[in-house]
């Protein structure tokens, strides 16, 4: 919820698209004006790398693949930024770490996240909401510095992962640059755009509980501004306005102190189904439905979904359609399809490069892949083979030999 203006600590989805300015008429900070424009251009570049943000005081980086934002980091309170997000969007969550989750090219907190998605433990969309939190807080901390300055550095050798689905593009990037600059004008207004909320309000000397109005068990010397904000669920600004008069009053002083030690994961976080009773759990499992095995569509046209769907229906299967690839992936990566039938000729995306995607991340390497597509030629028969689809064919081809396709890659145990 959003009270004149102000946001909620940072749960910034919400905000409608009529909220979203455009920056233009928005941004003062001009290093933020450029950082915002060169995103747009990796963006639309499709470039792979990082940007690295440096200033005096912190530095920090934006991790790109294929001109979509991946995650970005700052060595400042890293691990006390990444506990609020997850806490926020992802409460019932206890990432752990695990052998498999070492890359050096990804930051932890991403490889968690996927790891996450991947286990069924969180959505996308909350994945998604750690990232955009993370990027809010890290790029307003930043953003004070005049003297903040980014520069690009390029690794095109960077191998996928769950990288298009668990990523966000520019489009989802530009609100965030604006609710930076909402921040900043509402700052600036209160006269506290200067302000570090990574610091933590402590007693300067004794102050009575009355005086403090039950604000005493946040000013141990343990929570920063940005913690404060989280765990009363009020703006930065709400909590700002009412502790710094006692900052100024000489009651109260601003201090930093040190990150959280780095985790390692095992949360003492309760889960849902760890706090039900033995007999409610067995009484869950005995209920839980069949689930039906899901085939998806990667096809621009809705005739070719519709009709698909029509034939695979009423053998037992679940059918979703996605019309755009890349939008589509964060849709694939929720549902986890059984099988993939993948047209070759889409107005925004090409199949085989949708076909190398899908192959380069581990959560969809083992989907069995059939091109569908009207290009019935040698060329494309040749070329599907050899990059490792599981079959190919035409739009044309009959029901019964759909079918038989389907069934060559997908076992079916309920009756039709």
């Amino acid at each position: 919820m959003a009270t004149n203006n102000v946001m909620t600590y940072t749960r910034i989805e919400n905000y409608s698209s009529s909220d979203v300015t455009t920056l233009k008429s928005m941004f003062t900070n001009k290093q933020l004006i450029k950082l915002a424009k060169n995103l747009d251009i990796l963006s639309q570049r499709g470039a792979t790398g990082k940007v690295l943000l440096n200033s005096p005081a912190k530095e920090g980086q934006l991790n790109i693949f294929y001109g979509r934002l991946l995650y970005t980091t700052s060595d400042i309170h890293r691990v006390r930024r990444w506990e609020r997000a997850v806490r926020l969007h992802c409460p019932e969550w206890n990432p752990r770490t695990s052998q498999q989750l070492s890359d050096p090219e990804k930051p932890w907190e991403y490889l968690l996240l996927y790891d996450g998605i991947s286990k069924n433990q969180i959505t996308i969309s909350q994945a998604k909401a750690v990232i955009r939190t993370v990027t809010l807080e890290i790029l307003f901390s930043m953003s004070h510095y005049p003297d903040l300055t980014h520069k690009w550095e390029g690794n095109p050798e960077s191998k996928s992962e769950l990288s298009l689905g668990l990523s966000l593009c520019y489009r989802e990037i530009e609100p965030i640059f604006t609710k930076v600059t909402q921040m900043q004008n509402l700052f600036k207004q209160a006269d506290f755009e200067n302000l570090n909320l990574n610091l933590a309000p402590v007693p300067k000397k004794p102050i009575s509980p009355e005086a403090l109005s039950g604000w005493g068990k946040y000013l141990q010397g343990d929570l920063t501004l940005w913690d404060i904000a989280y765990k009363l669920q009020k703006s930065a600004l709400a909590v700002t306005k009412t502790l710094l008069p006692l900052v100024k009053k000489g009651l109260l002083q601003l201090q930093t102190i040190p990150d959280l030690p780095e985790p390692n994961f095992k949360s003492s976080l309760p889960t849902v189904t760890k706090n039900l009773p033995t007999v409610t759990k067995k009484k869950i499992d005995k209920t839980k439905p069949k689930k039906k095995q899901l085939i998806a569509c990667i096809d621009d046209s809705p005739v070719v979904a519709q009709t698909l769907k029509n034939i695979v229906k009423p053998a037992g299967y679940d059918l979703i359609s996605i019309q755009d690839p890349i939008k589509g992936f964060v849709k694939i990566a929720e549902h986890k399809p059984d099988l993939i039938f993948l047209d070759l000729e889409m107005p925004n995306a090409n199949g085989y490069t949708v076909y190398q995607f899908l192959r380069q991340a581990p959560l969809f390497a083992k989907i069995p892949v059939i091109i569908f597509t009207s290009r019935n030629n040698l060329i494309d028969r040749s070329r599907s083979k050899l990059i490792g689809a599981a079959e190919f064919m035409n739009k044309s081809a009959q029901q019964e030999e759909i079918l038989k396709t389907i069934k060559k890659y997908l076992s079916i145990t309920s009756k039709h």
